[in-house]
């Protein structure tokens, strides 16, 4: 999949250098611009985090794991058929159960963002074809509570005081904030010149970043493969001016 994606987006260069190249192919450029709301689709390896919630009696997280956001983008003009914008997106799933008294939860979010860098294939007519990349950041976080009783003032310092550890509540968060590098290939099919679908795909690399709990503490030994690499079909809904 990862390969795929990666020849998809060599041939677009190629095709670009080509087009601007060319004596004898005169391309008419694309322009526009355009913003609205974005839904990403994805399908992040539950494996390392579902080992564990499997041993407190939680159900498994499944994909895939809607996200919410938007987006938007314009062409440059100075580079034929090129554009550039940006995105941002997240979205949670959850899990929890009731044993002993105790209430138990576990949720789970993904989200991001960046700068989008685009080329749109010119001898495509009537829709924009395109290549490109999400040059941005990053996170998971993964929320988790334990609770027992009535809710108080009182009761909720009493729980801070207490050194021992058979407190009646119990929250932490472990947050990765990376850097993330996203081949995309989208097509957007305007229904107007002033409205247009998108549906596309891409893979998220996640680089660096190390997991913290709480205010910032340091986590060993977090399994490798809850990270942010991911899958994802990207849809949206787009208002602006197209000349596809």
């Amino acid at each position: 999949m990862k390969t795929k994606f990666l020849v998809i987006i060599l041939f677009g260069f190629y095709s670009f250098s080509f087009a601007q190249s060319s004596g004898s192919v005169k391309w008419i450029a694309k322009f526009g611009a355009a913003g609205g709301f974005v839904s990403n689709i994805m399908f992040p390896d539950f494996a390392g985090i579902n080992s564990t919630v499997n041993n407190f009696g939680i159900g498994n997280f499944e994909g895939p794991l809607v996200t919410w956001g938007g987006g938007g983008y314009a062409y440059i003009m100075l580079i034929d058929n090129f554009r550039i914008g940006g995105i941002g997106f997240g979205g949670s799933q959850s899990k929890d159960v009731v044993s002993n008294g105790f209430r138990k939860e576990v949720n789970y979010f993904t989200g991001g963002g960046g700068l989008t860098l685009e080329y749109t294939f010119p001898f495509i007519k009537n829709i924009a074809v395109s290549v490109g990349a999400i040059v941005g950041g990053g996170k998971v976080e993964i929320e988790f509570y334990k609770n027992k009783g009535e809710f108080t003032w009182d009761n909720i310092w009493k729980d801070f005081e207490n050194n021992s550890s058979t407190n009646r509540n119990v929250y932490h968060k472990l947050t990765n904030n990376y850097f993330a590098l996203a081949p995309t290939f989208n097509v957007d099919i305007p229904f107007s010149r002033f409205l247009a679908f998108r549906i596309g795909a891409g893979y998220r690399f996640s680089v660096g970043g190390k997991w913290t709990a709480d205010n910032e503490q340091i986590i060993q030994n977090v399994p490798e493969n809850i990270n942010g690499n991911t899958f994802f079909i990207q849809t949206g809904l787009f208002i602006g001016l197209f000349a596809f």
